[in-house]
């Protein structure tokens, strides 16, 4: 009778293991990025195409200088203000920002008028705070300490699937319209439409205290907190060590999307162009980001030595893909600051090959950088609470310098300026990095916890 019970216990866990449950950590990390798929996805390959899919960047640029600006304040804050309200409040929130501002520049395209364009941006930025220091929350802490690279990949893989179908849109719309144009209405429906459907999706996440791991461990006990409580802790990040220590990383994760954005894509290829190479950008994220979470996860038995070896080769990866840029931003300072005639996939022949490969390589580049972060905060601690309130920290400073970025190009300074800027930023970032995960990462978790706790 007892081998009975025992065999029927252990087939139920058989099957369980062969589906993914609903609450579940890796089932709670999909949905995330199912969420994350329909908004800031979509937002990606919005902004991906260069000035939102306009001729003219300005409206755009400023949008984007309101957005980031917003979500400076709103990420340090949005890691305090999901542990007061939970996840189903603070996604949804985030969430419908996104469909207010891809319907702002539905208006602009009959109107021409920013205003609009500029305020959705600045709620957005209030909302994208919200959403990913909730979404950060939840990556970091429902994994188990030994598969956070692997989850943070599989996330990062939904996550930017939701680019590769959002730059098909504006290719499939506006694959016959090769001359310079704005994106048609369509364009912008779709992106809503996808949208919208996140921002239902997002009252499906389960709260910490309801998922159940694996091994039967629940992700956190988590009893909401209260205002001043949050307001204490968020302070005390700025005293933090590891924090300040991760500044330059989090500042340059989102500065160097303006250059690459509005600088490559947007300024080298057509408009049809520009969203077949965001398909690959975005594709190229997938891949990076899946062979960086398998070197965090299983390249060495130590975590802090897989650290070490992820930052580093990161670090190898990053600076000759920078190489690359530099090259290619010389063949076309050269050239009187630009093409004569913008690249097509089908019409430039061999001109188009290497400032494809480039911007695929930046793709590239972006997934394993800021999945290498991720990890790295992910590897401070296990609790939800804390680790909400590091990755809000981590979203607010990304999101002061997306806030400069955007300006930068604004006020017209050179693309080979700005490239050599975001080359530093990323290559010091490296040892402050490596720092971090030899003093800071145990391979004992509960010293982990301990010491997060401390600080």
């Amino acid at each position: 009778m007892v081998l009975n019970n025992v065999d029927e216990e252990s087939s139920r866990k058989s099957k369980a293991s062969s589906m993914v449950r609903y609450n579940s950590a890796l089932g709670q990390i999909m949905m995330i990025g199912v969420v994350c798929f329909c908004c800031p996805g979509m937002f990606n390959a919005l902004s991906g195409m260069g000035g939102g899919g306009q001729v003219d960047h300005t409206a755009s640029n400023n949008s984007l200088t309101a957005l980031y600006t917003a979500f400076a304040v709103f990420g340090v804050l949005g890691g305090g203000i999901y542990n007061i309200l939970g996840p189903h409040l603070t996604l949804f929130a985030g969430c419908s920002t996104y469909v207010v501002y891809a319907g702002s520049f539905l208006y602009y395209n009959h109107h021409k008028h920013q205003a609009f364009a500029v305020v959705a941006g600045a709620l957005l930025g209030v909302g994208a705070g919200l959403l990913w220091a909730a979404q950060g929350a939840i990556m970091t802490s429902y994994p188990p300490s030994n598969r956070k690279g692997t989850y943070i990949s599989i996330f990062w893989s939904i996550f930017n699937m939701g680019g590769v179908i959002g730059g098909l849109i504006p290719f499939i719309l506006n694959y016959h319209r090769s001359e310079a144009a704005s994106v048609n209405d369509g364009t912008y429906i779709a992106f809503m439409c996808f949208m919208s459907l996140g921002t239902l999706l997002s009252l499906a996440i389960l709260p910490a205290s309801k998922v159940v791991r694996d091994d039967g461990t629940k992700c956190s006990s988590i009893m909401y907190s209260n205002v001043s409580t949050e307001c204490f802790e968020i302070l005390k990040l700025f005293l933090n060590w590891k924090m300040l220590l991760i500044v330059p990383a989090a500042w340059s994760s989102n500065f160097f999307y303006t250059y690459q954005f509005n600088n490559v894509n947007g300024a080298l290829f057509n408009l049809r162009t520009r969203g077949l190479n965001n398909v690959f950008y975005w594709g190229a994220q997938m891949l990076g980001s899946v062979g960086i979470g398998h070197i965090m996860d299983f390249s060495f038995k130590s975590r802090r030595k897989r650290g070490i070896v992820g930052i580093s080769l990161v670090a190898l990866l990053g600076s000759a893909i920078w190489i690359g840029g530099l090259i290619n931003q010389i063949k076309y300072s050269s050239n009187n600051n630009g093409l004569t005639e913008k690249l097509d996939f089908k019409d430039s022949g061999s001109r188009f090959a290497g400032p494809f490969v480039l911007y695929f390589c930046f793709g590239l580049l972006d997934a394993i950088f800021q999945s290498m972060v991720y990890w790295v905060i992910g590897a401070l601690a296990d609790d939800s609470k804390i680790l909400s309130r590091y990755t809000g920290f981590y979203k607010g400073i990304q999101s002061a310098g997306a806030a400069v970025a955007w300006q930068v190009d604004t006020h017209k300074v050179s693309p080979m300026s700005q490239l050599i800027v975001n080359w530093v930023l990323t290559t010091v970032s490296y040892p402050l990095l490596l720092t971090v995960v030899i003093l800071a990462v145990k391979d004992d978790n509960k010293d982990e916890n301990n010491n997060a706790q401390k600080t």
